[in-house]
């Protein structure tokens, strides 16, 4: 059945949050203030192993670098767009709105909870190439893999932000789904080079999102997500020279 990868992975979410809620009820302030600093180091760490395993060959004994031009520009032009057309303000417009509807207007940590967890969990190469092939064939075992992953993140940072991280399932039910709906339409789009790039580069703004939970938010990095778009445009040119 195609799709079912993004629907177990949404429900992984959901109850990986409920259950992070439990342990957050018994949970004192300064536990959870570590935990947040624990979390964040965390991601910061995946987010720049990440990178940094992309950016680093060693070819000949010798340590050379690669894709810096491409990372630089990536963040600086998905920056711009970004910037220009607010995309944090409306996460954060989105959260706000899921808050009231729930009635959680006292959770001061409802909308950070929702932007930070939504970004982590689908900012990614599983998520990406995963949805793909969830649509091209039904082969959902890289969404299941990536849901009991989620299931465990979600639960750590559920027992600091609350609500808000368990309605990251909804942008991840919408971004995932779109993928697999778009490649069970379209086929295959993407070339191993580009998700390879495209990992690059969202390890790159998980750092960030890493940053802004250990340290209080100092990127907006909603408004770097299309630095993600910059690869594909990239590859889209180079094929044509």
């Amino acid at each position: 059945m195609i799709g079912l990868g993004t629907i177990i992975n949404t429900l992984a979410v959901i109850v990986g949050g409920l259950i992070g809620m439990c342990f957050k009820n018994g949970l004192k302030k300064n536990l959870q203030d570590i935990l947040m600093q624990a979390c964040g180091v965390a991601t910061i760490f995946i987010g720049a192993s990440g990178t940094l395993a992309k950016m680093f060959v060693i070819e000949n004994d010798i340590i050379s670098t690669q894709g810096t031009m491409l990372l630089i520009f990536s963040l600086v032009l998905g920056g711009l767009v970004g910037e220009a057309i607010n995309i944090e303000e409306k996460m954060d417009f989105l959260g706000e709105k899921i808050k009231k509807a729930v009635k959680a207007e006292k959770d001061n940590l409802f909308v950070e909870g929702f932007v930070n967890v939504s970004l982590i969990i689908c900012v990614g190469a599983m998520a990406i190439v995963g949805s793909i092939q969830d649509g091209i064939s039904g082969d959902y075992s890289l969404l299941t893999t990536k849901a009991v992953l989620d299931l465990v993140i979600v639960v750590v940072f559920a027992s600091t932000y609350g609500l808000g991280a368990v309605f990251s399932a909804v942008p991840i039910f919408l971004y995932q789904g779109g993928i697999t709906l778009i490649a069970a339409v379209g086929g295959s789009f993407l070339s191993e080079a580009i998700i390879s790039d495209l990992s690059f580069v969202g390890n790159a703004l998980i750092f960030c999102v890493g940053v802004n939970i250990a340290f209080g938010k100092k990127f907006r990095v909603g408004n770097m997500l299309p630095a993600l778009i910059v690869p594909v445009i990239y590859h889209g040119i180079q094929g044509i020279f």
